[in-house]
């Protein structure tokens, strides 16, 4: 394949800057957005990192509008920003839940619907929804953010309907607990037993959803679209 344009959001750590540094190995020109702090090494790593709000429509324009003035129109666009706001449901506001759906899916809506437009004028496309295992077998203190990651299956699959015809194809990685700052946060106690839970025996890697997304946005997936892609350690085995 030739060198394709890829823009990867949130990635400036954790599962979104592994997929970003997997792309460049792969030969791609990558561009990944940051809220707070760019990867420190984005220039040498071959990354032009952009600042980007999902949240804010203004920033999604202007985040595409770098992208595409130093790299191209974005041609893979790798859907991964997203925050947490955990709390059980008496204890969580509207406010907390409407935050947590606007940064995660919403967000993800706004970047697939700026990415598109460029997409259907070439008649080429791949865009990767980033969700989670929890949005099939649900969290207990994660209402507001399951139901934004399983918010982005039916997205993904309107969109995937939507721009078939246009040989675009849109699909959505499900990683179950991944060894990030995310699992980093949680107390000891907890960390053991969400390992324990998971039939493989271990936390995932940031490395290892890189991997099948930079799959899913291969040619050699050109005839998936539509599919929600467990990488989960046999967490949600049967959920999907």
């Amino acid at each position: 394949m030739t060198s394709r344009v890829v823009l990867v959001t949130g990635g400036s750590r954790g599962i979104g800057l592994a997929t970003a540094r997997a792309f460049v190995k792969n030969g791609d020109r990558v561009a990944v957005t940051y809220r707070s702090a760019p990867p420190p090494d984005a220039e040498s790593e071959g990354l032009l990192a952009v600042p980007c709000d999902v949240t804010d429509p203004d920033q999604v324009e202007s985040a595409f509008a770098a992208v595409e003035a130093e790299l191209g129109n974005v041609e893979v666009l790798v859907s991964n920003a997203g925050i947490t706001a955990d709390m059980l449901v008496l204890r969580m506001s509207d406010a907390d839940f409407a935050r947590v759906v606007d940064a995660n899916l919403t967000g993800g809506f706004r970047m697939a619907k700026r990415a598109v437009t460029r997409m259907m004028r070439a008649r080429w496309g791949r865009i990767v929804f980033v969700s989670s295992v929890v949005a099939a077998t649900g969290q207990a203190g994660q209402a507001n953010y399951a139901a934004s990651k399983a918010g982005l299956v039916g997205l993904a699959r309107s969109l995937a309907r939507e721009f078939a015809s246009r040989q675009i194809t849109v699909n959505v990685v499900a990683p179950g607990p991944v060894a990030t700052d995310m699992i980093d946060a949680v107390d000891e106690k907890h960390r053991g037993a969400i390992e324990q839970a998971v039939p493989l025996g271990r936390f995932g890697a940031p490395e290892e959803i890189a991997a099948t997304i930079v799959f899913l946005a291969s040619e050699g997936a050109a005839f998936t679209t539509g599919a929600v892609v467990p990488v989960d350690g046999g967490l949600g085995m049967g959920a999907w």
